[in-house]
């Protein structure tokens, strides 16, 4: 894995939007896996100020988030279909039907998950994937002890995964504890990965995704089998990592030999 350690949260969002924006540059019509949560908030601003500056377009470009919530209808203020359309869908050129989302009121579900696995392979797979990640170590929604080859489908939500979304509901509000979301093996399958993470409460988890063994107790740590994956971290974040100032000097390393070239 190449592993990128910046400052703050702001340069992570930067280095995370740029890396995006280069894809879009490199092929107009990528198909792009995208996440929610509060760790993109800030790359999807970048990107809005990029269309605006007219220094992208999105407009043949393909999306598939990442996850849903089981029960939330798309209109639902805590559903990811409502998030991804106000931080972002809703302020870019993508067009109409071009961005998938998981129906979290769907009445089959699995077959609803069947049917995105089988639309991400009729689109050719994913081109970039962006990740975060959870405190105990997931990606999407795949919690501890998920298959390290599953598909799209449905989850379980952890106790802890529930408590840090909690702050998401409001005290009296519904708050599902199932989700619908693609499988690590989907995520594997796409071409490039860039993982983006802040603050001191991923440090444990980015541990032992980076420097842990390859575990399903640590979904995240499938990613060092990655052929093409990048994890864009915060000093905040890197704290616990034992091998933190090697990282940095591979990464001068590898900066210098691509400025040379």
């Amino acid at each position: 894995m190449r592993i990128v350690i910046l400052q703050d949260a702001a340069a992570v969002a930067s280095f995370g939007a740029e890396q995006l924006i280069t894809q879009v540059h490199r092929k107009p019509t990528s198909v792009l896996g995208l996440a929610t949560g509060s760790s993109p908030v800030q790359l999807y601003q970048e990107l809005i100020q990029a269309v605006q500056a007219g220094q992208v377009s999105f407009a043949d470009v393909t999306s598939f988030n990442l996850d849903e919530y089981l029960g939330l209808a798309a209109d639902h203020p805590q559903s990811y279909r409502h998030f991804m359309n106000r931080q972002l869908f809703d302020k870019i050129d993508i067009r109409p039907g071009s961005s998938h989302v998981l129906d979290g009121l769907s009445t089959d579900p699995v077959a609803t998950c069947a049917a995105y696995e089988t639309l991400i392979q009729e689109r050719s797979g994913i081109d970039w994937q962006l990740l975060g990640i959870g405190r105990n170590g997931h990606i999407g929604f795949n919690e501890p002890s998920s298959s390290l080859v599953s598909r799209t489908r449905v989850k379980t939500l952890t106790e802890d995964t529930v408590m840090a979304n909690r702050r998401f509901f409001q005290a009296n509000e519904f708050q599902p504890h199932l989700a619908l979301t693609l499988g690590i093996g989907t995520i594997m399958e796409a071409r490039q990965i860039v993982l983006i993470a802040t603050g001191a409460d991923k440090a444990h988890a980015l541990q032992q995704a980076i420097e842990g063994p390859v575990s399903a107790h640590c979904p995240a740590s499938i990613l060092q089998m990655h052929a093409n994956a990048t994890l864009v971290i915060d000093d905040a974040a890197a704290q616990s990592l034992a091998d933190s100032a090697f990282y940095r000097y591979i990464e001068r390393e590898r900066l210098q030999l691509l400025s040379a070239t």
